[in-house]
C-alpha cells in the first residue's frame, strides 16, 4: 500500500470516526442534519457507481430513491410497527427490480439519449404517484409507526436512527470500494475507459452495465427508506428531476471517479445549502438561497475541475510546479556564472 493510499484511507476512518462521534457534540437539530446528508451521502454513492464508476450518466436516480421511499410508507401497517428485517430488504428489492426494468430497456441507448430515456421513466414515475391514489397525489403520506427490530432497535428515536444510518453509509461506502477492486468492478472501469475496446477482448458489456444499473437502484431504494423513516412523510418531490440533478451535482462537486468524493461533495452540497438559508447570515436574501448556492457551484467547478477530493492533489501540483521552476532558474543563474 502506497502513503497516497494509506493517507486516503486515514480520512476514510476519521471522517466515519469523527460520524460515530458526533450526536455526543452535536444537538438534536446537529444530529437531524447530519442523518439527513448520511442519506444524501448513500444516494450519492449509489449514482457515483452509474457515472464515475461506469461511464452511465443517469438523469432518472430519484425514481430509485422515491420508489424504496413510498415502498417504505405502503409496505407499513397503519396501526403496528413493520419488522426492520423484512421492510428494508423489501424496499431495496422493488427499488432494484423497476432499475432492472429500466435498465434493460435504456442501456439499449447510448449519450444523450440514455440520459433523457432515464429521465423520462423517473418522470413517468413521478406522475404516477402525483396523478393517482396510489401514492396520495401532492399531498403525499404519512407512515404512522416507524420500523423496529425486535426491542432493541427502535427507528422513531433520534439516535438510533442516526447510529442505523450510520451503519448503513458504512456498509455501503465498503461494499462498494470491494466491487470496485473485484473482477467486476475491474469490467466496469474497463467499460467507462473504453466500452469498444472491451467488446473487442470478448466482454459482453451489456450484462456488466444492467447489473451496476440494477445494484444502483437497490442503493437508492435503501436511501429512500431512511429518508421515509428519519421524516415519517413521503410526496412527488422525492421523484422530481431536480432532486435527479442535485445528487449528479453532489458527485461532481466531490469528485467524480472517487467513492469519498461522493461523500464529500453530498456534505459539501447540503451544508452550502443551509449556510445560504441562514437568515442570520443573509437575512432577506436567504430566500434567493439558490441563487447564492448556484454560483458558488460554478465557481468551484471553474476552479476544480478535479473538484473537492482533488484540492490536495492540485495544491501538491503547485507546489511542485514551483519548486521545479526555481530548480530551473537556479540552474539557468549557475550556467550565467560559469
Amino acid at each position: 500500500m502506497t502513503s497516497i493510499d494509506r493517507s486516503k484511507l486515514l480520512f476514510v476512518v476519521m471522517a466515519f470516526l469523527a460520524l460515530a462521534a458526533y450526536p455526543w457534540v452535536g444537538g438534536n437539530f446537529g444530529v437531524d442534519l447530519v442523518t439527513k446528508i448520511m442519506i444524501y451521502a448513500i444516494f450519492a454513492l449509489s449514482l457515483e457507481l452509474l457515472v464515475g464508476g461506469t461511464g452511465l450518466v443517469c438523469f432518472g436516480q430519484a425514481a430509485f430513491f422515491g420508489i424504496g421511499a413510498y415502498a417504505a410508507v405502503l409496505l407499513s401497517p397503519s396501526s403496528d410497527a413493520a419488522s426492520l428485517a423484512w421492510l428494508l430488504p423489501a424496499c431495496v428489492v422493488v427499488a432494484a427490480l423497476y432499475a432492472l426494468v429500466v435498465g434493460a430497456l435504456s442501456l439499449r441507448t447510448k449519450g444523450v439519449y440514455f440520459i433523457m430515456v432515464t429521465l423520462a421513466f423517473a418522470q413517468m414515475a413521478y406522475y404516477v404517484v402525483h396523478d393517482t391514489p396510489l401514492g396520495g397525489g401532492t399531498d403525499g403520506i404519512y407512515l404512522n409507526v416507524k420500523p423496529v427490530l425486535g426491542s432493541w432497535l427502535d427507528l422513531d428515536k433520534s439516535g438510533v436512527l442516526y447510529a442505523f444510518t450510520w451503519v448503513c453509509l458504512l456498509g455501503v461506502f465498503f461494499f462498494l470500494g470491494l466491487l470496485g477492486r473485484s473482477r467486476f468492478g475491474r469490467a466496469l472501469a474497463g467499460i467507462r475507459v473504453n466500452e469498444q475496446r472491451m467488446r473487442a477482448t470478448g466482454f459482453s458489456t451489456y450484462p456488466y452495465k444492467l447489473a451496476a444499473f440494477t445494484i444502483s437502484g437497490g442503493l437508492a431504494g435503501l436511501a429512500g427508506f431512511l429518508f421515509a423513516v428519519k421524516d415519517g412523510f413521503v410526496n412527488p418531490e422525492l421523484m422530481a428531476w431536480h432532486l435527479s440533478g442535485s445528487v449528479l451535482i453532489m458527485i461532481i462537486l466531490g469528485g467524480l471517479g472517487h467513492l469519498r468524493g461522493a461523500l464529500i461533495g453530498a456534505f459539501a452540497f447540503a451544508l452550502l445549502q443551509e449556510f445560504f438559508k441562514s437568515e442570520a447570515i443573509f437575512g432577506d436574501f436567504a430566500k434567493h438561497w439558490h441563487l447564492g448556492l448556484g454560483l458558488t457551484i460554478i465557481a468551484s467547478v471553474a476552479l476544480l475541475p478535479r473538484g473537492l477530493v482533488g484540492v490536495p492533489g492540485q495544491w501538491r501540483d503547485r507546489l511542485v510546479g514551483r519548486s521545479s521552476r526555481r530548480a530551473e532558474t537556479m540552474e539557468g543563474r549557475q550556467d550565467e556564472l560559469a
